[in-house]
């Protein structure tokens, strides 16, 4: 089956999160979704996407899971977002309005951050995409916050 990505566009996908009173320890949050995402309605679903991989490298599942899983995290008690919801080939094609109403922060830097949302620690981590050559997998999954989690 091919896909129809180009219709993908401006779409958007729903957010991945526990049911009501169930637990959610950390709550991953996109830049925005990709039209192949957008197309089949899983977030980091584009094949090399390092996301699922890194997930489970990083002890947050106890197995690999797959984009057309992703339901299965709020097992975990976790969960996916997006600063802007709406479906792009390029996160360069957002708005800077789109990302500023998602409370984007242009120069975070990877790792903890000072502020808290709440009582919730945030944490910045390396785009899973297959383009961030920087980060391969095994230094992705290193970055995890999983310390004092759960």
């Amino acid at each position: 089956m091919k896909l129809d990505v180009d219709a993908a566009r401006d779409r958007t996908i729903p957010d991945v999160l526990p049911a009501a009173g169930e637990p959610l320890h950390v709550l991953f949050c996109g830049i925005n979704p990709g039209l192949y995402s957008a197309a089949t309605g899983w977030h980091f679903a584009r094949p090399g996407n390092r996301f699922w991989p890194a997930l489970h490298l990083s002890g947050f599942t106890d197995r690999l899971l797959r984009a057309a899983e992703q339901a299965e995290m709020t097992r975990y008690g976790l969960g996916i977002t997006n600063i802007a919801p709406r479906a792009t080939a390029q996160a360069a094609e957002l708005t800077g309005a789109e990302l500023r109403d998602g409370g984007a922060r242009p120069r975070a830097a990877i790792g903890p951050q000072q502020e808290s949302l709440g009582p919730a620690r945030l944490w910045i981590l390396p785009n899973p995409s297959g383009l961030n050559a920087s980060y391969q997998i095994d230094r992705l999954a290193r970055e995890n916050p999983q310390d004092g989690i759960g």
